[in-house]
Formats: structure tokens, C-alpha cells, sequence
């Protein structure tokens, strides 16, 4: 390879990089994704180029690369317009698993032509298929295909341990031997095993820091395969995602209080639940109707929204922004509270309401906007669970200990939801029962609506 594609590929790093950087703030995180896209399309390109030149590549071959790179781009298109925000949880555990299982068979396949990198080739494998099929499982969890809560069988553990001694001696055995295809066949099964009895004990309350875990994995799984391959953008880029998911992975073990070995040993949340509208241990609650909570939203000075997955599943989005709207023009000051892991994957809750064109100054995080809910009229919490349950102040619950936004310290309370169904760490919310609490049972699609309208009727 010359220089001058030695420079070209040097461009498509710092494109990343810009690209990278870009993400940061939502102002700029579309043409990010832009220049991004566009130096991995330059670099592909670049790399078409210099296959051409080598003439390595066979008639059939170019027939198989044109074929994937259709079906892979069709699929990806259709998912990217079709999958709805509520399933782009799942849609991009899908796609850490189609990155590791794609890198973990280039280190396969470079293994059986030359072994000529066993070490890296060995690590490449063994990231990218546990990704694959722990990717698979998280995917399968978040869909509900998969029961959300831990799954820990007898001697799960034990099992782990096995297949980790299995994985770590089949890779010894492959650095030592690159052409030992039983070697091959123990690292592969044992770490696809391993990426399944990995997720299944992890319930659904960790899933926002597993899937930006496992997106760790994949970027790792693509640098391995740029060493084996002798590739410099898909190191450069495989370290970029890698680095990136790893920072954000602590960020959102630390926005929990967990540490991330505890979230991998697992065994923390329940997963979804629907509860009747009645009280925890027969405690009451006050239902509240649709023209009670727009007299308190029209008169208010403040009010804070705290979003959370119901609003997600209830693509309810376009209706808060509607609802917001018409208070912003009654002069009342709205603000949104966003809890770090609010809903089932990082930035979840951001993306959200970006599709609804909320101003990205509106959005607080949770540091920034808790000392302001105490001189809040107030807090409208739309879905949120466990990221707004006061027991998270006290010791000896599953909760305990995890940053929570400081809601009930609001002058009043109203909480949108359908039934008092637990959250995913599988625990009543004590916030439902406050005296200052009123819960509006609705879906949020059509509760928001309904706000919207007694608001507009009130005020003329």
C-alpha cells in the first residue's frame, strides 16, 4: 500500500474522530453521523480500490461482495426508517451482534488461509462471538422473546467458570497452533456459550449498561480484526467505538450506583410488570382526572417533565411536545428532567424527544435540574419508575443507593402511567403513594392528549 492510500485511510480516521466528537451534543450529532457515514464510505471505497490493484479477488468473489453489501444495505436501510423508537433498543443490540459476529468470522477465516496473527486473531474471536451471542440474548430480552428478569439456573456459575477456562485454553492452544481447527472449534463454541450464560443472569434494570457494554465488545472485536487483517481504519475505528461504549458503560454503571462487575455476576431487576391501580402493602393512592391535572399545569410557574420508558412505548412524544408547547405559551417555564438511564438505552429518552423537536436546551440532566424541583409548581412524570422512587435514599432494597431525580420534593406531583406496575428493579414505587401525588391512570398517548385538550378548553 503507497502513501498516498496510506493518507486517504489517515483522512477516514480523522473523520471518526470529527464524527465522534460531533455526537456530543444534539445540535450537531446529525452531521456527525454524516461525516462520519461518509468517511466510512470513503474508506470502503479506498479499500475496493486497492483489492482491485492486487487482483487478489476472484469473478465470484466480487459477485459474493457486491450481493453483501446490497442485501447488508437494504437491511440496514429498512431497519433505520421502519424500527420504531421503542425498538431501537433491540435494533442496536441486533447490530453489536452482526459487528462481533462479522469480525469473529474474518479472524476465522484468516485463521484457516494463514494464521498469521493467532494472538489477535484468537482475542478477535473470542470478543466477537461472546458479543454475538450476548447481543442476541439482550435483543431477545428487550423484544420479550427472552424473560426480562435474571435467569440463573443451578450451577450457572459454575458453568461459567468452565466455559472461561475452556475459552482461554482453546485460544492457547490456537496461538500455539493457528492451523488446530479443533482448537478453533473449542474457542468459538465455548465463547458463544459464554456470551449466553453471560446475559441471561442480568435482569432488565442493567439492560442500558449492557447493551453499551456489549457495543464496547463489538468496537473491540473490529479493532482485533483491523490487527489481523493489517487494516488501519478498522483498528483505528474498532478503538474509537470501543473506548467510546467503555467511558459511557462506567457513566452509566456510576448513574446506578453499580459497579460493572456486579451488573455482569447479574441478578438485579424483575423485568416489566402490570399491577392493579391500587396501592403498595394496601397503601391508598389518589387517582387524579384529566381536568384536575390541567388546572394545575395552565396556573403553574414551573413545572419539570420527567420522561421515561412509558412514554416510549406509547410513542407518545409529539403529544408531550404539543403539551409543552401550549404551556410555554401561557408563559409557564417547562424544562425536562432526564435521568441518565431512563428508558432501555443510553440517550434513549434524548433521541426521543429530539424526533419531537423539543429545544435541546429544555433537556436537563439529572445533577443540573434536582436542586431545581424543589421551587417546581410541578414535576409531570410520564413512564418513569424506579428512576423516581424515593426507597433508592434507603438501605436494604434493590435500589438502593442508585441516583434518583428528587421528583417528590416538587410542590406537586402528577404521575402519568397505566396501571401501578413495578418498574424493571421489581419494587413498588413510594413515590405513588406521597400525599402531594396524584396519579392519572392513562396510557400516555392519549393521556397527553387529553391534557392537552382540557388545557385549551380551560383557558379558552
Amino acid at each position: 500500500m503507497n502513501a498516498a492510500f496510506h493518507l486517504i485511510y489517515l483522512a477516514c480516521a480523522t473523520g471518526f474522530v470529527v464524527g465522534l466528537h460531533m455526537m456530543n451534543s444534539p445540535a450537531t450529532a446529525r452531521r456527525g453521523n454524516q461525516v462520519s457515514a461518509a468517511a466510512m464510505a470513503v474508506a470502503v471505497g479506498t479499500t475496493v480500490v486497492l483489492l482491485v490493484r492486487a487482483g487478489s479477488v476472484r469473478p465470484v468473489g466480487w459477485l459474493m461482495l457486491a450481493a453483501g453489501a446490497a442485501v447488508g444495505g437494504a437491511a440496514g436501510l429498512y431497519a433505520a426508517r421502519t424500527v420504531a423508537m421503542t425498538a431501537m433498543p433491540q435494533l442496536v443490540s441486533v447490530f453489536n451482534a452482526v459487528g462481533g459476529g462479522a469480525a469473529a468470522l474474518l479472524a476465522v477465516d484468516d485463521l484457516l488461509r494463514s494464521g498469521g496473527a493467532p494472538v489477535a486473531a484468537a482475542l478477535d474471536i473470542l470478543i466477537g462471538a461472546v458479543t454475538f451471542s450476548g447481543s442476541l440474548v439482550a435483543a431477545g430480552k428487550l423484544q420479550g422473546w427472552v424473560p426480562s428478569q435474571p435467569i440463573v439456573f443451578p450451577g450457572a456459575r459454575a458453568l461459567n467458570v468452565v466455559l472461561g477456562v475452556a475459552f482461554l485454553g482453546g485460544g492457547g492452544w490456537l496461538v500455539a497452533d493457528p492451523h488446530n481447527r479443533p482448537a478453533l472449534v473449542v474457542l468459538a463454541v465455548a465463547a458463544l456459550a459464554f456470551g449466553v450464560t453471560m446475559v441471561l443472569p442480568i435482569g432488565g434494570a442493567d439492560m442500558p449498561v449492557v447493551i453499551s457494554l456489549l457495543n464496547a465488545f463489538t468496537g473491540t472485536a473490529v479493532a482485533m480484526a483491523g490487527f489481523v487483517l493489517g487494516n488501519p481504519v478498522l483498528i483505528i475505528a474498532g478503538a474509537l467505538v470501543g473506548a467510546s461504549g467503555g467511558i459511557l458503560t462506567k457513566l452509566m454503571a456510576d448513574a446506578m450506583n453499580r459497579s460493572i462487575p456486579s451488573i455482569i455476576v447479574g441478578g438485579f431487576g424483575t423485568g416489566d410488570s402490570a399491577a392493579p391501580i391500587a396501592g403498595p402493602g394496601g397503601a391508598s393512592v389518589r387517582a387524579v382526572a384529566a381536568d384536575d391535572v390541567a388546572i394545575q399545569l395552565a396556573y403553574a410557574g414551573k413545572v419539570i417533565i420527567v420522561p421515561g420508558y412509558g412514554l416510549a412505548a406509547a410513542q407518545a412524544q409529539h403529544e408531550l411536545a404539543e403539551l409543552a408547547d401550549l404551556l410555554e405559551r401561557r408563559g409557564v417555564e417547562v424544562s425536562y428532567a432526564i435521568h441518565p438511564v431512563a428508558g432501555r438505552m443510553p440517550g434513549h429518552m434524548n433521541v426521543l424527544l429530539a424526533e419531537a423537536n423539543v429545544p435541546y436546551p429544555l433537556l436537563r440532566e439529572m445533577d443540573d435540574v434536582n436542586p431545581e424541583f424543589a421551587r417546581t409548581d410541578v414535576a409531570l412524570v410520564i413512564g418513569a419508575n424506579d428512576v423516581t422512587n424515593p426507597a433508592a435514599r434507603r438501605p436494604g432494597n434493590p435500589v438502593s443507593g442508585m441516583p434518583i431525580l428528587d421528583v417528590d420534593q416538587a410542590h406537586s406531583v402528577i404521575v402519568i402511567k397505566r396501571s401501578m406496575g413495578h418498574g424493571y428493579a421489581g419494587i413498588d414505587n413510594e413515590l405513588y403513594t406521597n400525599a402531594k401525588t396524584g396519579m392519572y391512570f392513562a396510557d400516555a398517548k392519549k393521556g397527553l392528549a387529553a391534557l392537552t385538550s382540557a388545557v385549551k378548553t380551560l383557558v379558552g
